[in-house]
């Protein structure tokens, strides 16, 4: 048996609040709408991870979510210009990665990174 791959599930009261964040600023799209759950998917393959942490790194919350992206800069120009508020960053950390937090919608704490 193998995983195929592993889905962050996200109770809300309305889903459709996702798009501004999910579509507009990180770029997903929407792969499926049945009203009661929308769900985003890149159309890349993705590696299948499950982390599980005592911290964020360099003293930080665990984020609900980790998101990587190709262009860091371009992920928080979108995030500025949507008047989302920095949780966290954006920082150059010493694991190779540059980083920043925010909060989607629905109040999850979301770490959005690009590898060195």
């Amino acid at each position: 048996m193998q995983v195929k791959r592993i889905i962050a599930n996200l109770r809300t009261e309305d889903p459709a609040l996702a798009d501004r964040f999910y579509r507009d600023i990180l770029g997903l799209g929407l792969a499926m709408d049945h009203g009661w759950i929308r769900t985003y998917a890149s159309p890349n393959a993705m590696t299948v991870q499950v982390s599980v942490a005592q911290e964020g790194g360099s003293g930080t919350d665990v984020p609900d979510l980790s998101v990587e992206v190709d262009n860091l800069e371009e992920a928080l120009r979108r995030v500025r210009d949507a008047g989302i508020a920095l949780e966290y960053g954006p920082a150059d950390e010493p694991w190779g990665v540059r980083r920043f937090y925010v909060r989607d919608p629905f109040g999850r704490l979301v770490n959005i990174l690009q590898h060195a």
